[in-house]
């Protein structure tokens, strides 16, 4: 059970001290009746049980007022950011409502109120606080760099108190916070002292022994490092008050345990070893057109007076850093023999060094700064000078991430994503795979479709099917580059593999119908049908806008038509033809004979025809005859689709006894046995007038197949090559092809 509040006399003690500090403080600024408001409705939430002490069994209502006073310190005790931190518990207990807030303090305060609210649930919702893009999720959602402030105080105020917790893990954890969160937080907005007091209690926790050690050397060394920076800096104040023109003060300090302890792991040292656990700085107060000769100046004095080491110079006088920060630091040996290091700047350069970018801005006004410790260090350089109304003014809002989103996963991976993202890239910036499986989302538990806009600090659980692919459609949801491209590449992807299926359906087609698939003759059809790209062809293949028995009748009449590349065409030396013809019942013939003129012919090479054969004309668009079997597999389509371009043919009964030999294939099957292509080549071999002029034989399993291509003259003595080949033993097919 939650402990409640019953203040100890210690507390109230504490609690009484500071709310009279408070109210002489804000006396102009936050009235009497404010406190009278806010005090009875804090009495009944604890009353209530409804704000308990914390995990460390601290009252939070103190935790309160100490935040206030620090932020009060850090910018100056204004009236609505006091109010918003008295508030925030009556608004987290439900003892007021916003609405209430609104109606009593202004929009201002609720707008404040609201923030916490929402940063408050963030924390609840992701562990990866250390994370850069939660730091730049809470800069997003902070109207005003006040409520961070905020944040960064509360979290001191706590690590200030818990010092005697016994609650060890819970210790730890606001220790990592606050190194990983709160501290890089602090250092952007330029609240230095908050930053180092930060981290050195994250040592004190984190590394108790290493902070328990570097406290009791500093302090044992504290008399005697004072007593040896008065007499280093003694000299030093006596040639200074030699050059009366020079306006200086000097003063030193020692760095940060945490600084020291850094330091020590940097350079693998002991303590003893460090140069600048302390340093000396000379300020000079000097006009803007003499700053950099009069620091130059004041180090040809110290070194003068002390040996400088030459590597541990350092001039951002000439170059200041990229933060602003400007000066000339150098290491002496002083007394003792002993590495001092000394820094000169002037106040100009020391204000700037102490408060950060903010000062720098105010010096400088610099208009074009890049980054986000600019903006944010104009923005507390603006709280610090501006008049309480012109707070909530837009100049004065945080607009770096005013076009950009952060959204969480289920876990509390934040990712980032520019303003009006949708479901899409979302899930394209986690993996491409989750992208393009995506079917919709939950976002804050919620379904969603995937073209639903994200907002900042979403929660989002994408939602996959593995029958899902992306779509075309999808490139005019998404937002990002990112998912575009890679929409883009998929669609690619699954086209390639589309077109790739497409053909390979084509080619099994030709195959079913014994057509040989030429990739020329493929190609030559493709650009007659329009296309420019063989890709967008066999795309429309695939979604079915093509049909492939379609695709086959049109390769079927381009060969029939016009093959002129592909079939055997006969030289005038060979044959001639004469366009004999003989009137009969039948009509128009073309008698081929040896040793006619002027008609060209060719034999198609889809039937390549021999002497015997059964045979018709067709004439072809380049006005020239093919010739074809009568049982060709294209016989019948260019019968039927051209019948006026078809001519009956016969053979010349004057070339029965002719020499000329034609190229014919014969496919033959049979038993993968020892000898039995010899056996076959042998049976060739022993025909009179048929020469074997190619052999391709493939072996699968215990069958072979194979095609021969023969030089043969008549068609009879081909069917009796047939059927002498089919006695030999172990052959199961032979056709011509």
């Amino acid at each position: 059970m939650p402990e409640s509040i019953i203040l100890t006399h210690e507390e109230k003690k504490e609690l009484l001290g500071l709310w009279r500090k408070l109210q002489t403080n804000v006396e102009e600024k936050v009235t009497a009746s404010d406190y009278s408001y806010i005090k009875p409705h804090l009495d009944k939430a604890i009353a209530e049980g409804k704000i308990t002490r914390d995990k460390f069994g601290l009252s939070p209502i103190l935790l309160d007022l100490h935040t206030v006073y620090l932020v009060g310190k850090e910018i100056g005790y204004r009236r609505e950011i006091t109010l918003s931190i008295l508030l925030n518990r009556c608004i987290l207990s439900g003892a007021i409502s916003l609405q209430e807030v609104t109606e009593k303090f202004g929009e201002n305060v609720t707008n404040i109120l609201k923030s916490l609210a929402q940063i408050n649930s963030l924390h609840a919702k992701s562990p990866t606080v250390e994370s850069e893009n939660f730091r730049n999720l809470l800069l997003s959602l902070a109207n005003d760099m006040r409520i961070i402030l905020i944040m960064i105080a509360e979290r001191l105020v706590l690590m200030r108190k818990i010092a005697n917790s016994t609650n060890e893990e819970a210790r730890l954890q606001v220790a990592n916070e606050a190194s990983q969160l709160y501290a890089p937080l602090a250092h952007k907005l330029g609240f230095y002292k908050l930053k180092s007091e930060l981290e050195d209690l994250v040592i004190k926790y984190t590394e108790p022994e290493v902070y328990v050690e570097l406290s009791r050397k500093l302090e044992e060394t504290a008399a005697s490092r004072e007593d040896y920076m008065a007499n280093f800096i003694a000299p030093i104040e006596k040639s200074l008050h030699g050059n009366p023109h020079i306006k200086y003060r000097i003063k030193g300090r020692t760095k940060s345990i945490h600084s020291i302890w850094q330091k020590m792991k940097r350079q693998k040292s002991p303590f003893e070893k460090i140069y600048d656990i302390f340093a000396i700085r000379i300020i000079i107060d000097s006009e803007p057109a003499n700053e950099k000769s009069e620091c130059w100046q004041v180090y040809s004095l110290v070194t003068d007076l002390y040996t400088p080491n030459p590597h541990r110079l350092r001039d951002w006088l000439s170059v200041p850093k990229s933060n602003g920060y400007e000066s000339l630091h150098t290491t002496v040996m002083g007394p003792e023999g002993r590495w001092v290091e000394v820094q000169i700047r002037t106040e100009r350069m020391d204000t700037i060094a102490e408060h950060g970018l903010a000062a720098h801005w105010r010096y400088k006004g610099i208009k074009s700064e890049k980054g986000l410790d600019t903006l944010l260090a104009s923005i507390r350089d603006t709280l610090e000078h501006i008049s309480e109304d012109d707070v909530t003014d837009n100049k004065f809002k945080m607009e770096l991430y005013k076009d950009d989103i952060f959204v969480f996963t289920p876990k509390g991976d934040l990712f980032h994503l520019p303003k009006g993202a949708t479901i899409l890239d979302f899930a394209f910036c986690i993996h491409t795979g989750v992208g393009s499986r995506c079917t919709g989302a939950l976002v804050n538990g919620r379904n969603v479709p995937l073209k639903h806009t994200l907002s900042n600090g979403d929660q989002v659980e994408i939602v996959t099917s593995n029958s899902q692919t992306p779509k075309q459609a999808w490139l005019k949801i998404v937002k990002t580059s990112r998912a575009r491209a890679k929409i883009r590449q998929a669609l690619k992807d699954i086209g390639a593999r589309q077109a790739a299926l497409a053909r390979e359906t084509i080619e099994r087609k030709f195959k079913n119908h014994k057509i040989e698939f030429d990739e020329r003759q493929m190609d030559r059809l493709i650009r007659k049908m329009g296309f420019k790209r063989l890709s967008e062809f066999y795309q429309q293949v695939a979604d079915g806008f093509i049909d492939v028995t379609d695709v086959l009748q049109r390769y079927q009449e381009m060969l029939a038509a016009d093959n002129a590349t592909n079939d055997t065409i006969h030289s005038a030396q060979d044959y001639t033809l004469q366009n004999e013809i003989e009137k009969n019942s039948s009509g128009d013939i073309l008698v081929i004979e040896r040793n006619l003129k002027d008609v060209d012919y060719k034999f198609a090479k889809c039937c390549t025809p021999i002497f015997g054969d059964e045979i018709f004309g067709f004439v072809t668009i380049s006005g020239g005859i093919s010739i074809h079997r009568k049982d060709c597999s294209n016989a019948h389509t260019l019968r039927e689709r051209y019948p006026w371009r078809i001519i009956e043919a016969r053979w010349s009964d004057k070339d029965k006894n002719g020499k000329t030999l034609y190229a014919i294939n014969l496919r033959i099957v049979g038993h993968d046995d020892i000898g039995i292509v010899t056996n076959v080549t042998s049976v060739i071999g022993q025909e009179k007038d048929v020469i074997l002029r190619s052999i391709n034989i493939e072996s699968h399993d215990t069958l072979f197949s194979g095609t021969l291509t023969l030089l043969i003259d008549e068609y009879s003595k081909l069917s009796k090559l047939i059927r002498k080949i089919e006695t030999i033993k172990g052959i199961k097919q032979v056709s011509r092809v």
